[in-house]
């Protein structure tokens, strides 16, 4: 099963979207938006930079958790993983990102 967006609204009126795999694991969220239209925007951004390998950034958090950073080519970042547990694990994170991102499926829980 293909790969999906969620675009949702937060509690104070922002907006912020997530990728989900076909399993309906989140794999990259986005930051806050203040508008619906800029976070499609970022939706947008996702589909045209994720399958692009120099677009991904690979960190290390302070407490020893990897993670990864998507990001558009002007290097501002579009989304961000979760904590995983190692190097490798995120680096599957990535490889689910490059296949699910393309998906043109957006799931509207703005409501």
């Amino acid at each position: 099963m293909a790969g999906w967006f969620e675009l949702s609204k937060s509690s104070d009126g922002q907006f912020r979207f997530v990728l989900k795999a076909g399993n309906a694991e989140t794999i990259l969220g986005s930051e806050l938006y203040h508008t619906r239209a800029a976070a499609e925007n970022g939706i947008a951004s996702v589909q045209a930079n994720s399958p692009l390998e120099e677009r991904y950034e690979r960190k290390t958090a302070a407490n020893g958790k990897a993670f990864f950073n998507l990001k558009a080519g002007n290097h501002q970042i579009i989304g961000s993983s979760q904590m995983y547990g190692t190097e490798a694990a995120r680096d599957n994170g990535i490889e689910s990102v490059k296949t699910n991102g393309a998906s043109t499926t957006i799931k509207d829980l703005t409501g």
